[in-house]
């Protein structure tokens, strides 16, 4: 038996091989067209939930501008496009059913979150790894993907001896449909039902964050989302945490999000008493597997794979992600902020863990952490297969030239090269 992971290379990135499954997908996709406007989102929300309060109308711009931008990416095909009307219906879904719970539960105005463990940092920087250890411990709250996908319960979605949880069995369906349609695309994101998603996905209720931006080329709605306030769409989160709170404790909250890398400022003043852990890696190891991503998931997302899309936009972007920490990042309260190399993280976990207990003001045993780590092990175990970047093939540009813009982040931060 050979050591080591079996090495993993897509060759056809650039002129994809498709399968009789995404080609059926494709095809049935193009044969039934979806309508991206507010109307129609709406509308089929409020069809789904027959509920019709949507709470306050400020998301209404900020959906409009979605579809807007969704619309001015020609390359999008009908298959991407569907998956926005998805996304946007289910988000539309989510906004009813919190704005429903709260008023028939105006207790959870009462519910103290302010005091969360923020993760923030790029893919790949560490951040899911520390996510997945920390959620291990029973006194953090965390938001598992199965619950991102429905936060509020439908009236379907009560426990049956058949099924104990269909928002999770409904997730799990999900994800092995997009597993079989995309059967490598676990080599760059790796997700289950019951991994521990980003909090961005309360956002997506609100019609904010920087989601879109991983379903479509929408530079309209991009510059939207970076010249708007972002400060009123965590608040929003935050009372989605207080709902959710009441549904299934504790409340004291772990989120993650590479978003917050450049949304500290919101973040401190939504939660001014939260432990912030910011991660820190070599910009490359993170866009390299962005734009990789990118280019796979293309054959069935875009009409034409092209390596400029991904290359054009995702370098541009981690730019202004981590220009941002590194005006805000001194902005944060001393006292309760930790940058963590990811070396370090990943030679001494236990150390780093540690310290971030000793900012929370909470104990910790060595008995708890080698708990967290066992509780974790299914989400943090060795891959059998390991992912081989060709940037130079497939994109045309070295790892040096992707590096060369970030010289102000390893000006600032102690951060080593490592691809």
């Amino acid at each position: 038996m050979a050591d080591g992971p079996v090495l993993i290379d897509i060759e056809d990135l650039l002129a994809p091989r498709l399968s009789p499954r995404q080609q059926l997908a494709l095809d049935a996709t193009a044969r039934r067209p979806v309508t991206l406007d507010r109307e129609a989102v709406l509308r089929a929300a409020q069809a789904t939930t027959k509920l019709e309060d949507f709470g306050a109308t400020d998301f209404l711009p900020r959906l409009d501008c979605w579809m807007a931008a969704v619309n001015e990416d020609t390359n999008l095909s009908g298959f991407g496009r569907t998956n926005v009307w998805q996304m946007a219906v289910r988000s539309a879904v989510n906004r009813l059913r919190l704005e429903d719970f709260i008023r028939r539960h105006p207790e959870v105005a009462e519910i103290d979150v302010g005091r969360p463990i923020i993760i923030a940092g790029t893919p790949r920087s560490g951040t899911t790894f520390m996510l997945e250890l920390l959620g291990a411990d029973p006194r953090f709250r965390s938001l598992r993907w199965w619950e991102a996908l429905a936060p509020i319960p439908g009236p379907n979605d009560a426990p049956t001896d058949f099924d104990p949880n269909p928002r999770r069995t409904r997730a799990a369906a999900n994800w092995r449909a997009l597993e079989t349609l995309l059967p490598l695309q676990h080599l760059m994101h790796s997700f289950s039902a019951d991994h521990i998603a980003e909090d961005i996905d309360l956002h997506v209720m609100n019609f904010s964050s920087y989601m879109l931006e991983w379903q479509a080329y929408v530079p309209r709605w991009r510059d939207h989302y970076l010249a708007e306030d972002q400060r009123p769409s965590y608040r929003y989160a935050k009372r989605a945490m207080q709902a959710l709170s009441l549904l299934r404790g504790p409340t004291r909250w772990l989120l993650k999000c590479p978003q917050h890398m450049e949304q500290l400022a919101a973040l401190r003043d939504v939660f001014p008493e939260a432990v912030f852990v910011i991660c820190h890696r070599d910009p490359v190891a993170s866009l390299r597997s962005a734009m990789v991503m990118g280019l796979y998931t293309a054959r069935v997302f875009r009409k034409t794979p092209d390596p400029a899309e991904p290359l054009g936009w995702w370098p541009a972007r981690y730019r202004q992600m981590l220009g941002a920490c590194v005006r805000d990042r001194d902005g944060l309260p001393a006292a309760r902020t930790l940058d963590v190399m990811f070396d370090e993280l990943t030679r001494s976990p236990d150390s780093v863990l540690r310290r971030i207990y000793a900012l929370a003001d909470l104990p910790v045993s060595d008995e708890q952490l080698k708990a967290m780590h066992e509780g974790s092990a299914e989400h943090q175990r060795k891959r059998q297969e390991k992912l081989v970047y060709r940037l130079e093939r497939d994109f045309g540009v070295t790892a040096e030239a992707l590096r060369a813009p970030f010289g102000f982040y390893f000006d600032r931060f102690p951060v080593r090269v490592d691809v």
